[in-house]
């Protein structure tokens, strides 16, 4: 059955997209663009100190947090390798409809349509720091073994409530095995189970306050 798709305008001007059979958007009505950038970016790829990062994200969406994350790659010129696994790629229609490239300056633009035309399921250079890998897979039946080690993890599925088969501790412990020492794992979720879970599999957990509209969110640390 297809699943309907509505665009819908969000507090700081970006838009989202709603699936009401869900009744679950993809990113906060209280604003789409600074969700992102407050949770993955700040709380997330800022923070993280390795020089030379490897990111790896469950849920590529709209790919508001992969242009983000492109931007401050290349201001800083610091090289970054991007894993993102989606199970349900949108259509470029969607994508052409939430406008998000208008967000951007003119070069960043570049940036944008070069991530959304980019194949699937293979490493991709996007700009002199940046190089993207697109998988299309649910995270359950893919190995990440093969892969770079992670510096960075950005959990970005549907809440734990609407996707529950995503933020299992199979999930979460096998992303943990495949972090690096002194990996980042940032999430907009601050439930208490998901913390208790995270913190079962090893990573040092953080309650920190959360985007607007948002109370908390969570932030953890594989030790060395």
């Amino acid at each position: 059955m297809p699943v309907y798709h509505k665009i819908i305008p969000t507090a700081d001007g970006s838009k989202t997209i709603y699936l009401p059979e869900m009744d679950e958007q993809y990113h906060s009505v209280n604003g789409a663009l600074t969700e992102s950038k407050y949770v993955y970016i700040n709380k997330g790829y800022l923070f993280c100190e390795k020089e030379n990062t490897v990111v790896f994200e469950v849920g590529f969406g709209t790919g508001l947090n992969c242009i983000l994350t492109a931007i401050e790659a290349e201001q800083y010129k610091r090289k970054t390798w991007y894993y993102s696994i989606e199970n349900f790629p949108l259509d470029e229609s969607l994508i052409e409809q939430l406008n998000h490239a208008s967000l951007f300056s003119e070069p960043e633009k570049s940036i944008f349509h070069r991530i959304h035309s980019c194949q699937w399921n293979k490493m991709n250079q996007i700009s002199e720091h940046f190089f993207l890998h697109k998988i299309h897979s649910r995270i359950q039946d893919f190995d990440i073994s093969p892969l770079k080690k992670f510096d960075l993890v950005y959990f970005d599925a549907f809440g734990p409530d609407k996707q529950p088969e995503m933020w299992t501790p199979q999930i979460f412990s096998s992303l943990f095995k495949q972090c690096s020492a002194g990996a980042v794992f940032v999430t907009y979720s601050a439930k208490g189970e998901i913390r208790r879970q995270l913190t079962q599999t090893g990573f040092e957990m953080e309650r920190l306050p959360g985007p607007p509209g948002k109370k908390q969110m969570l932030r953890g640390i594989k030790g060395n």
